[in-house]
């Protein structure tokens, strides 16, 4: 008889141990942190395709260690901050956690471990952790590859006509050394 597990009540020791699978794709509206990220208007949303993975790592001297690999993808509308027009920016995550037995073992083996730890439960929101790394693997700067339409410096700016005009305070100098010689 194979278990049933469901990913916002993740018993994490029992997922790993029976090499567990969980998949799914859930409208964006599902994730309600992470739809806080889309700019209305333009493009659509992809539903956020996620992967959990359970499994365990023999260790020598002790109980294996218990791993959950996570894959999660959406293509998220945001605002392109080169022409500031809709962009749909790729959001990827792919990571690995190692759990460990309490927040005093994570906190003692945080410095030492390359990997990200977390602390072991019977109720793990696994949903939650997924979007959790989409929201950290959001681009910084969503920009386009080209942009559909290049605005013009004067259009960003209103100020950039008048600065232009205005003589240059390097050049003004330059002018005053070069009369002196």
């Amino acid at each position: 008889m194979e278990k049933k597990f469901a990913p916002s009540h993740l018993d994490v020791k029992a997922f790993a141990q029976a090499e567990g699978e969980l998949q799914g794709d859930l409208p964006l509206d599902q994730w309600p942190r992470l739809s806080l990220e889309q700019v209305a208007g333009g493009e659509t949303a992809s539903a956020v395709r996620w992967r959990l993975q359970g499994r365990t790592e023999p260790v020598s001297a002790g109980p294996d260690e218990v791993w959950l690999d996570l894959d999660a993808a959406v293509d998220l509308p945001m605002q392109c901050q080169r022409c500031l027009q809709p962009v749909l920016s790729p959001v990827l995550a792919q990571r690995s956690f190692r759990f460990v037995a309490d927040e005093a073992t994570a906190a003692a083996l945080d410095d030492e471990a390359e990997e990200d730890l977390l602390v072991i439960s019977r109720d793990f929101d696994a949903l939650a952790l997924v979007e959790d790394e989409l929201i950290m693997s959001l681009p910084l700067v969503p920009l386009h590859q080209a942009c559909p339409e290049v605005l013009p410096a004067s259009a960003m700016d209103p100020e950039f006509e008048q600065a232009a005009e205005r003589p240059n305070p390097f050049g003004v100098l330059a002018g005053l050394k070069t009369g002196r010689a």
